[in-house]
């Protein structure tokens, strides 16, 4: 709160301030920067989904599994990097840990299940090859420096990881976005989930 010269308690809203033709010029201003890039990465979505069933994807798991696919999706076109690793994973989390649930494969879980646990699961019934099971090892190192702290001496520092490739860490992390949309897709093209 900010005291005025009263002293009362003011506080300004977020967007305070900003009328509604000056919001569109925002939002506007948004969707052309980069649009050559929001359009490859729609193009580059579009190509993966040619892997995915005729009839779509069977996706395991219930709005949690669901949000995750489309706001993924979302975030990815709209080069929103970061989001796009976590939900990449979080979708691939609990697209597998649902299947393993159904009794399809005859699993019984634990109430929560690690992720790495339920990697271990699917590779042993032939769920998830080894190359899989190591990407998806992977995303879960590109995932944990976003979602808990790494102080610089970590390997999984984005920054560190920055200076080590020579590039910035916005580049870095965009790349870590190209390949997390793609090994979802890659598990979500799996036969068990395509349907038709």
């Amino acid at each position: 709160m900010i005291p005025d010269e009263e002293g009362h308690n003011t506080q300004a809203d977020l967007l305070s301030g900003i009328s509604d033709l000056d919001a569109v010029g925002h939002l506007l201003a948004d969707l052309h920067d980069d649009l050559p890039g929001k359009v490859t990465r729609f193009r580059h979505l579009a190509d993966l989904g040619g892997a995915l069933g005729p009839e779509g994807t069977m996706l395991f798991g219930g709005a949690a599994t669901f949000n995750a696919w489309t706001e993924a999706r979302s975030s990815f076109v709209h080069g929103n990097f970061a989001a796009t690793i976590v939900l990449s994973q979080s979708l691939v989390e609990n697209l597998l840990a649902a299947f393993l649930h159904t009794g399809l494969m005859m699993d019984d879980l634990p109430p929560r299940i690690a992720f790495r646990d339920t990697l271990k699961r699917c590779q042993d019934r032939k769920l998830i090859s080894g190359q899989d099971f190591g990407d998806l090892e992977r995303l879960m190192g590109l995932r944990n420096p976003l979602s808990h702290f790494r102080p610089v001496a970590d390997d999984q520092n984005i920054d560190r990881r920055a200076i080590t490739a020579g590039i910035r860490s916005d580049a870095l992390i965009e790349q870590d976005a190209w390949f997390a949309i793609g090994i979802a897709v890659r598990i979500l093209a799996k036969p068990q989930f395509r349907l038709g």
